[in-house]
């Protein structure tokens, strides 16, 4: 058996990094794709490496993402993210992933997907997952997107150009609300662990928040402490489980899938040490967040998880807003996260009763790192 190459674009986009394919060099939607993707990756690889295809071993560096020229009248672009678990042959479809997304923008208009003049660029971007609409915004030199800056991304070494992205009404990604309970705050009865409160919201992709006094937790916690504990991952697992089912996403904790509800575990801000060891204070940041992806700590805070956070933190009475600094605000929050502070826009409000998401915008950067083809045994 030979290899056979399909034309892709190996990228980093915010905090994570993923291969992109057009739609015109891939079979239509089935396990043909998927298997195909597993392959790109290296999955499943029980030993956690994806040493024989071109993942990183962890959820944020394990991701494939489709883009084709949009039929939808608001966009350019459509973006199906798929989400590539590492050590299972899975390839979930139920998300969005908002740092890929970054990548969106300059990858289509550098493999010409969208004809873009040299200078400030807006591409309007349909994410096929949740039906969201995001606008990327970037600088375009010479037809190719600049990828050359002064901005620093927490988590990301070195310095880039910036990627504004905003998505628009991002409440009710996948259960058709912002507040999918119709409550800010709910008691879930979790078997093996008891009643926890949390705080269900559904804003770019739906989150389970959780207080860290809750679980034990400080919320300051070193990754490395986070990895050891056992324990507290199968707890905060089947919380997630049981937020899944209180949104309304599946009707038993088995049918929960992987990559949605995620769980975030928040704290008011905090003295804590980052990845590269820089030491952040309490009054650097509004709120303390440590999350899981795919059934893993994440390295840093998911582009779209840090959006949720800030639509939550700006909706009165739930936990976010409860243990943010200060008053709930309409507007941005500093996320204090394992690989530094992100700052992030939401704008709510409150209209006869019931809690909307106007818009959340963030700041990334992405890059191209490879274009040419992806061999795939078979």
């Amino acid at each position: 058996m030979v290899q056979r190459f399909v034309p892709a674009v190996f990228a980093r986009g915010g905090t994570s990094k993923g291969v992109f394919f057009l739609a015109g060099d891939l079979p239509p939607e089935s396990a043909e794709r998927d298997a195909i993707f597993l392959a790109v990756m290296g999955s499943p690889d029980p030993y956690g490496r994806q040493l024989d295809g071109m993942g990183g071993g962890l959820s944020s560096l394990s991701k494939v993402a489709i883009l084709a020229r949009s039929e939808h009248t608001r966009a350019d672009v459509d973006y199906t993210f798929g989400q590539v678990a590492v050590d299972q042959s899975v390839v979930d479809y139920r998300a969005n992933c908002g740092n890929l997304a970054s990548a969106v923008g300059p990858i289509a208009v550098a493999t010409g997907l969208v004809t873009a003049a040299d200078g400030p660029v807006s591409v309007r971007i349909h994410a096929t997952n949740t039906g969201q609409l995001i606008t990327a915004a970037f600088e375009v030199e010479g037809g190719q997107p600049v990828s050359v800056g002064d901005f620093t991304l927490p988590g990301v070494s070195g310095a880039g150009a910036p990627v504004l992205l905003e998505f628009h009404e991002p409440a009710g990604s996948l259960t058709g609300s912002l507040l999918p309970t119709g409550r800010v705050a709910d008691r879930l009865s979790v078997e093996g662990v008891g009643d926890v409160d949390a705080s269900l919201v559904d804003a770019t992709n739906p989150l389970v928040f959780v207080a860290a006094s809750a679980v034990g937790m400080t919320g300051a916690e070193s990754l490395d402490e986070l990895d050891a504990d056992h324990r507290l991952m199968q707890s905060l697992d089947r919380i997630r489980r049981a937020g899944g089912i209180a949104m309304g996403l599946a009707a038993r904790a088995d049918e929960v899938g992987l990559a949605n509800p995620k769980i975030a575990v928040v704290a008011a801000p905090q003295r804590f040490t980052t990845l590269d060891g820089t030491v952040v204070e309490a009054a650097d940041h509004d709120l303390c967040v440590r999350m899981i992806s795919m059934g893993r700590w994440h390295r840093a805070v998911t582009s779209t998880g840090a959006l949720c956070l800030a639509t939550a933190a700006a909706i009165d009475g739930t936990l976010p807003a409860r243990l943010r600094a200060g008053p709930v605000a309409y507007g941005a929050l500093r996320i204090g996260q394992p690989s530094g502070v992100v700052t992030v826009g939401a704008t709510t409000r409150l209209l006869d009763g019931r809690w909307e998401a106007e818009s959340a915008s963030l700041l990334r950067s992405a890059r191209i790192l490879m274009r040419g083809e992806v061999a795939v045994n078979g």
